[in-house]
């Protein structure tokens, strides 16, 4: 009962910090982390400590599978070059470089476990990037290739972790290419593998079921399940829920009807705000477990420290910019994909924030090393927890500034609302087309309606071009016909009230009106 009660707590205290963030206008992931550090120094307040297999198989799969299912995969496999340099090449390039710099401080520590750390702290995290990129308004190329990489990039650092902890571990003193290479194909190939059959699996399940509740719950199995089979086999979850999320998202229009993909949109987008709060606020309170066992001198602390945050920061950058222009002196690349503007390396270079998965690598360190040696398991726990910290407030922090001073190109709003309107059109036409064949028996009334409302939609597609200064027919009636729901909502509740109707027809028209309503609030805010 008492464990119960301090989840309730800790939820109801990332509710209010997210609230909070969104009243202040500053980011969630970053006030939450800075709240968890300062309740961690109330001595009344309870103790939490972070389970590393908790997160990496209980927290980290649905985030992932929900990120996964609202990605583009049209735009994913258009930017799949950069993301994959990024995913696969950065976290290999910034794993042997903090390694490096770790080493050079401790150089008795064995250079596998200095490794280990550099794969710990190398992929920024998912749930970060996504909640930074999206909230600052950046550029949609660059939101796509930053969530992009951060789906993939916890796969490459987490097995470029395990060969490094086997190594650092076996008595033999190390480990052989062909193992290295059996564990890669294994991770990645297994992972694509079972990713691919969740998608036949899941995909065709999600098409039998009719009753959205059903269709809901098994959406919330889906990266669970597609977890569990991946870890019996040694591949990589990650990978696989990963590849199952791009795979079901993409299909997602021709698997469930308009019910089911509205629950399921509004049940994942609590989900996804409860979890995103938790794992941030869950960081900032496992300070007490990162420093309970230091015992480094200050100076010695500070300067290992200095450095594993200077070469974080500096092999982003160091290897964003030849990853970025180099390929394009190859012709056929440069003439399908132009140069970006030197705004976009900047930003997607100061954009990598570490979370919650880094933190987690880091408390599933090994106790011991090879012959049960002694290591400071606790400096390098320390190590990955300053640089979240660092990463997450320092940068998470200057990047809307950043790119406020950038001035990066934005995305043209004229360029997508004609594009819209164009499709909208076409869409409209076949509609009117399939009306024609259908209506030979249908009232004439209600095809003049239908007809109507048609016309309408292809009409405000249209008014979106058209400036802001003036309300536009569309803003007019969403601004009337809500009014006029306001006082249909009142008649039946009044009627409700007096004992004309019962509670279930209350029920029923207040449902069809919240509908109308929510049509009318989506249609305006876009």
């Amino acid at each position: 009962m008492e464990a119960l009660f301090e989840v309730v707590v800790i939820l109801a205290i990332a509710t209010f910090g997210a609230a909070l963030a969104r009243r202040l206008g500053l980011l969630a992931p970053i006030l939450l982390v800075v709240l968890g550090l300062a309740l961690s120094f109330l001595p009344f307040f309870p103790h939490v400590r972070l389970d590393p297999d908790l997160v990496l198989v209980g927290i980290l799969p649905p985030l992932l599978y929900v990120a996964a299912v609202n990605t583009s995969v049209p735009a994913f496999r258009l930017n799949l070059r950069p993301i994959l340099l990024l995913a696969v090449g950065l976290v290999i390039f910034t794993a042997f470089v903090v390694g490096t710099v770790v080493h050079l401080f401790l150089p008795d520590l064995p250079y596998a476990i200095c490794l280990a750390l550099g794969a710990v702290v190398a992929p920024p995290d998912a749930v970060a990037a996504t909640a930074v990129a999206r909230r600052v308004g950046l550029p949609r190329r660059v939101v796509t290739i930053l969530e992009g990489e951060s789906l993939v990039n916890d796969a490459t650092a987490l097995v470029l972790l395990r060969v490094a902890i086997v190594a650092a571990t076996a008595s033999s003193g190390g480990v052989g290419v062909g193992e290295v290479a059996r564990e890669v194909l294994v991770a990645a190939g297994g992972g694509i593998v079972v990713g691919l059959l969740g998608v036949v699996v899941f995909g065709y399940l999600h098409k039998l079921i009719t009753d959205p509740v059903l269709d809901n719950a098994l959406s919330l199995i889906v990266p669970f399940a597609v977890v569990y089979a991946a870890e019996e086999i040694h591949a990589s979850g990650v990978v696989a829920v990963v590849v199952t999320g791009l795979g079901i998202g993409h299909k997602l229009p021709m698997l469930m009807s308009a019910a089911s993909r509205l629950q399921v949109t509004a049940f994942w987008r609590l989900i996804q705000f409860l979890l995103e709060g938790l794992v941030f606020l869950l960081v900032g309170l496992q300070l007490p477990e990162v420093v309970r066992d230091l015992d480094e001198p200050f100076g010695s602390l500070v300067a290992i420290t200095a450095g594993v945050l200077v070469a974080v920061f500096l092999a982003r950058f160091v290897w964003m910019f030849p990853a970025t222009y180099l390929a394009r002196l190859v012709p056929r690349v440069r003439q399908r994909d132009p140069a970006p503007p030197v705004q976009f390396p900047i930003v997607i270079g100061w954009a990598g924030m570490r979370g919650v998965v880094t933190l987690a690598a880091a408390l599933g360190l090994p106790l011991t090393l090879a012959d049960d040696r002694p290591y400071p398991r606790a400096l390098l726990i320390w190590l990955a927890f300053a640089v979240i910290v660092a990463t997450l407030v320092g940068q998470g922090a200057t990047l809307p500034w950043l790119a406020r001073r950038l001035r990066l190109p934005p995305d043209d709003p004229v360029q997508d609302a004609l594009s819209a309107a164009g499709v909208q059109q076409r869409a409209s036409r076949a509609a009117l087309e399939r009306l024609d064949a259908m209506a030979d028996d249908a009232p004439p009334a209600v095809v003049e309606r239908l007809r109507g409302l048609t016309t309408s939609r292809s009409n405000m597609a249209w008014e979106r071009l058209g400036g802001t200064d003036r309300e536009t027919p569309s803003q007019a009636y969403a601004r009337l016909r809500q009014e006029m729901i306001d006082a249909e909502r009142e008649v039946f509740r009044a009627a409700r009230d007096s004992g004309q109707i019962p509670e279930e027809v209350l029920t029923r028209a207040y449902r069809d009106l919240d509908l109308e309503e929510s049509l009318l609030r989506q249609e305006v805010a876009e």
